[in-house]
């Protein structure tokens, strides 16, 4: 899979992409994530990728016609799955939307600033919007980060069990169970009898059972 991801402040996203699991996605081959500039295509030689917004207002807008040549440029090279826009008034990133994505060869990912992007570049050029929460952040590279971890992991042969991601928390609308290791005795607290029996059968559905009811205590709405 390549990742491309447009923004105005590269520097934001070298690190989330240089450690961990994103690292060993991409040491294997299995990842490629390509952070470009934007201002590459600024519309003069100030680096202008933003102006005023018509009928006034505070905050800048960023401009349509760089992030167009980008998109266009970009798109020479390769055909995108998807161009996703990072936004607070997108769907809310999910399990099944991250599952989605995984299976996708190229995605494009455009990183709002300031006060957002011309709304003529989502009408055009966005396949896809997505927020990773109901609030606001300074620029969409944080989202962009979070949102390539979420696909990333789920890419076959990026993690070492390859059935770990299949029981993460929301796989089936559920949450994870409880987890536990040594010692087994840790302060008098121990590890749960069922889970050392070796009773795999019985681990499973311990384990189903306890998610269901963390599942009803702290997300109910999943259940629904």
């Amino acid at each position: 899979m390549r990742i491309d991801i447009l923004t105005v402040l590269p520097e934001l996203l070298k690190s989330p992409f240089e450690h961990s699991i994103m690292k060993r996605a991409q040491e294997k081959g299995l990842l490629e994530v390509h952070v470009h500039h934007l201002r590459k295509w600024a519309v003069n030689e100030y680096g202008q990728v933003d102006d005023y917004q018509y009928g006034g207002g505070a905050g800048m807008v960023m401009m349509p016609e760089p992030l167009a040549k980008a998109i266009e440029e970009l798109s020479k090279e390769r055909k995108y799955d998807e161009i996703i826009f990072l936004t607070p008034d997108g769907e809310t990133l999910n399990q099944k939307i991250s599952n989605t994505l995984s299976l996708k060869e190229n995605i494009l990912m455009i990183c709002g600033h300031y006060k957002g992007i011309d709304d003529r570049i989502r009408q055009h050029f966005v396949t896809r919007e997505i927020s990773i929460g109901d609030y606001v952040l300074s620029g969409g590279e944080l989202a962009a980060a979070v949102l390539v971890d979420s696909i990333g992991r789920l890419l076959p042969g990026v993690l070492n069990d390859e059935t770990s991601a299949l029981f993460d928390s929301f796989q089936d609308n559920l949450l994870a169970p409880p987890v536990y290791t040594r010692p087994e005795d840790f302060r008098g607290w121990k590890v749960p009898d069922i889970l050392m029996n070796g009773d795999h059968k019985k681990i499973e559905e311990w384990r189903h059972e306890q998610s269901l009811q963390r599942t009803s205590e702290r997300r109910p709405g999943l259940l629904d």
